[in-house]
């Protein structure tokens, strides 16, 4: 066995009410003028205002200077929007980042937080390991369960001018704490936790598929396989279910960590030309693409399909090998019907020629198909999206 490392957040609280500590993490790391980055759905939902009064308090106590709030964060984060970010915390003399919200606004957070003590302009982050020096104090809230952006070391934003997703890939985006509290979840709007929640059950599966996957990474990704499968469509079907709520938070930070140190593979290398370039959400694209990339790689790892159909509670033991991975595929379909995910890529009024193009750009994201355990070439890439048309 080769040498693995593992990486995570450096400070994990999670349960029903762990919210309500992050007053007590403000002042442990010493935080005294911090940026709260969000985005207009959770502004309006109510969800920050007991974030707000925990800071009001330690405010009113002289513990903290001020804060700030910028909210100005996309579904799809631009490069522009951690620029304006960063522009806002400068001028507010902030020393710290709070994100509460999804995937977007944690790594808004996470590129701000690594730009603020970097000595260069952001294009210069773009890439793996190009920061020298640990960023500024960051505190990870999500109101999502999906991305698992409060325990990787990932931040992804929209290239407009290329078309593409583009990503900083560095230790010192890895959050100081992680809060993962179901109840900053229940107001997520059901569409948001449907692709969220489908994004979820693609990382824990990649990353139990992927190269380089451990088996510390093999044990979260099969436990988050478990509790998404059962959860996601009682949190869909009944928001105010704190019970598939926490489960969901729960399987996601698993997932989180899985891929976070395994990799994800195909079905994101060619989900990111499909967001950058017709800005799709994240978890929907996955969701379209996860069953017909799931299909193809079946033939490379068979054995890891069977432990797969046993986790989301699919196997059926006198069924044959290739069986078992159809099985896997049509289960995965079942699940984003559950959920209301269209089907095809038809039904975004994607263009059938632009197949071809996109092929070639997904071909590029070499760094995580080199994670996927069966290799593609760009005709099978095209395959693919044609399967998923």
């Amino acid at each position: 066995m080769s040498i693995a490392s593992f990486k995570s957040a450096n400070r994990l609280l999670t349960g029903q009410q762990a919210s309500t500590r992050l007053a007590e993490e403000v002042m442990r790391l010493g935080m005294h003028s911090p940026m709260l980055v969000t985005d207009p759905g959770v502004l309006g939902s109510g969800t920050l205002e007991p974030i707000k009064a925990q800071l009001d308090d330690l405010k009113s106590r002289g513990h903290l200077t001020d804060y700030r709030i910028f909210s100005d964060v996309s579904a799809e984060p631009e490069v522009h929007i951690v620029e304006d970010c960063m522009s806002s915390y400068r001028e507010g003399g902030c020393d710290s980042l709070i994100a509460v919200g999804g995937g977007s606004a944690m790594d808004i957070a996470k590129c701000v937080a690594v730009y603020a003590t970097h000595d260069g302009d952001l294009e210069s982050l773009f890439g793996e390991n190009k920061a020298r020096v640990r960023g500024a104090p960051l505190i990870a809230m999500p109101t999502t369960s999906g991305t698992g952006s409060e325990v990787t070391n990932i931040g992804i934003l929209s290239d407009t001018e290329a078309r593409m997703k583009k990503g900083i890939v560095n230790d010192y985006l890895l959050p100081d704490v992680a809060i993962v509290a179901p109840e900053l979840t229940v107001s997520c709007p059901r569409h948001v936790t449907a692709a969220s929640g489908v994004d979820a059950l693609v990382h824990a599966i990649e990353a139990y598929l992927s190269n380089f996957a451990t088996p510390i990474t093999d044990a979260l990704a099969i436990k988050a396989m478990r509790l998404i499968i059962k959860a996601l469509p009682k949190a869909y079907a009944n928001p105010a279910d704190l019970k598939a709520r926490e489960d969901m938070a729960t399987g996601s930070l698993l997932a989180g960590m899985a891929f976070g140190n395994a990799g994800v593979g195909a079905v994101h290398a060619l989900a990111y030309p499909l967001g950058g370039r017709y800005h799709l959400p994240h978890g929907v694209t996955n969701a379209l693409l996860l069953p017909h990339v799931m299909r193809w790689n079946a033939l490379a790892c068979v054995e890891r399909f069977r432990d797969i159909a046993e986790a989301l509670d699919t196997s059926h033991r006198k069924l044959k090998d290739e069986a078992t991975a159809e099985l896997v595929v049509e289960r995965l379909h079942k699940l984003c019907r559950d959920v209301d995910i269209p089907s095809g890529l038809r039904h975004f009024d994607i263009p059938e020629e632009d197949i071809p193009s996109l092929a070639a750009d997904a071909f590029k994201v070499e760094r995580l198909l080199r994670n996927n355990p069966r290799q593609l070439s760009q005709a099978d890439i095209e395959s693919i999206y044609r399967a998923a048309y």
